[in-house]
């Protein structure tokens, strides 16, 4: 049996699941970050990791013994905490966290480092300069899931695995380690910061539960998504739709897009997906920055449904949306744009437009921009997706789902789980602990819930023209690149 520990953006979740992938027990608390200012997030890490143990302990006494433990966590969020007492110096700053923009506008024009505000490096610099300002103290520095590997291993273990490092803004591809040179530009010792080993295989015991079972896997969520979804032979992919979409493709041994650590000319990352026995397995990452949060907009801001399952029963009620478009782009849009000012959109509005074709042009609207990072992804690595997996909240909404097959022009297989990150990481956790054969092993056990065939047409030429007319809406904001 295995121990899932899955911390969310919003939640912590631990579970119990076989080497097939069934949830036996699972439990889970809301965590939510907090937002002092706008632009600021902040979390508690001291009441993330009791809940992470309580949670854990409630389903080991629930099941009576686990043999190992896989941990997925949402990734570059940061914590610091004193080495010897454990405590963490300051909040705990979430990935969505703005506070470092000019940092990062600052590391490009002055030292050519492109890195992100929703990376580590620039939340760790900015802790370490607030807390230790000359970096006398002896501080760990981590992301969630090396903050929960040294919570379980009741202070023993300070280690992350690749597929977390990779997104921190501090690490070399090449070395498959911490750049020293980035460390030192952005004043994060690297005495300070974890181990990197590799996502399979033995981290050590997780002390701090009964039992002492030994950590056999550690993985960034996006990541884990993509192995519950099966994704583990090049050219799978998975889109995962919930307050933002995340396209994962796993590409093997293909380095192009890790080589040069940055964006590519379609506006795809390169990722690590996981590593075993010393060896990575790479992807590519596209990127939606708003889609669940629209539907959740049709309820909660604009009230034209009680709560976002109706999405769908309010859309099926017309059969199109009579011409209407909407570009999700509240936050501005990701891949393959990355325009931080192109806004949302309506657009087509007559007379006799509806709350029903309102509903339609917005799943409509979400389903556009996952044909997009489909595209990208196809451009940047020179392959073609030949069909596409999901999860997330939306994955539930048939209109959705149909809209998405349509706009693909590809089968849509639908995860049997909503969130699959926790199947993931509990699955590389039993090929970590010898209960699976091998990471290819996990191909065999997708189940997909529905496979969706397209049957309307895709409207790209539109959709082109209506994103055309969404950009630079906030020309301030457009202008940034990271």
């Amino acid at each position: 049996m295995i121990l899932v520990i899955d911390i969310g953006t919003t939640s912590v979740r631990a579970a119990a699941m076989d080497a097939e992938g069934t949830v036996t027990c699972i439990r889970s608390r809301p965590q939510p970050p907090v937002t002092p200012v706008a632009g600021l997030v902040e979390f508690d890490a001291v009441a993330m990791a009791a809940a992470m143990t309580e949670l854990a302990n409630e389903v080991i006494v629930e099941v009576g013994h686990v043999d190992a433990v896989g941990i997925t966590a949402q990734r570059a969020s940061t914590i610091v905490w004193d080495r010897s007492t454990g405590i963490p110096v300051g909040p705990g700053l979430g990935w969505q966290d703005l506070r470092t923009v000019g940092e990062c506008m600052s590391m490009a024009s002055q030292h050519h480092v492109a890195v992100a505000p929703n990376q580590t490096a620039t939340k760790a610099a900015w802790l370490l300069d607030h807390y230790d300002p000359d970096r006398s103290r002896d501080l760990c520095v981590g992301t969630v899931d090396a903050w929960a590997v040294w919570t379980l291993s009741a202070g023993r273990i300070h280690a992350t695995d690749h597929s977390n490092a990779a997104v921190t803004g501090l690490y070399s591809y090449a070395k498959g380690t911490w750049d020293e040179r980035l460390c030192e530009l952005f004043r994060v010792p690297v005495s300070t910061l974890p181990a990197v080993v590799d996502s399979i295989g033995a981290f050590g015991e997780a002390s701090a539960l009964p039992g002492a079972p030994i950590i056999t896997a550690v993985l960034g969520d996006q990541q884990a998504s993509l192995a519950g979804q099966s994704c583990v032979r090049s050219g799978d992919a998975k889109i995962t739709f919930g307050t933002g979409g995340m396209l994962d493709v796993f590409s093997g041994d293909d380095d192009r897009l890790v080589a040069s650590g940055r964006r590519s000319g379609h506006g795809c990352f390169g990722i690590v997906a996981w590593s075993e026995a010393g060896r990575l397995s790479l992807g590519a990452e596209a990127i939606m920055l708003s889609a669940g949060s629209n539907v959740e907009w049709l309820c909660n801001d604009l009230g034209l449904i009680r709560d976002v399952t109706q999405s769908h029963d309010l859309a099926s009620t017309c059969p199109d949306s009579d011409g209407v478009v909407y570009v999700p782009a509240p936050l501005g849009l990701g891949t393959p744009h990355w325009d931080y000012g192109a806004r949302g959109t309506l657009l087509g509005l007559t007379r006799g437009t509806t709350a029903a074709h309102v509903a339609r042009a917005v799943l409509e609207g979400v389903a556009q921009r996952g044909a997009d990072l489909v595209e990208a992804a196809e451009a940047d690595l020179g392959i073609r997706l030949e069909r596409v997996r999901i999860d997330g909240g939306m994955s539930r909404n048939p209109t959705f789902v149909q809209a998405l097959a349509d706009s693909t022009g590809r089968p849509v297989e639908v995860a049997p789980h909503t969130e699959c990150t926790t199947i993931g990481a509990g699955l590389l956790a039993a090929v970590g602990s010898g209960e699976l054969d091998s990471v290819t092993s996990l191909s065999d056990l997708w189940r997909p819930a529905a496979i969706v065939e397209p049957t309307g047409p895709a409207h790209r030429d539109r959709w082109a023209e209506a994103v055309r007319r969404s950009a630079g809406w906030i020309p301030e904001l457009s202008v940034l690149d990271f």
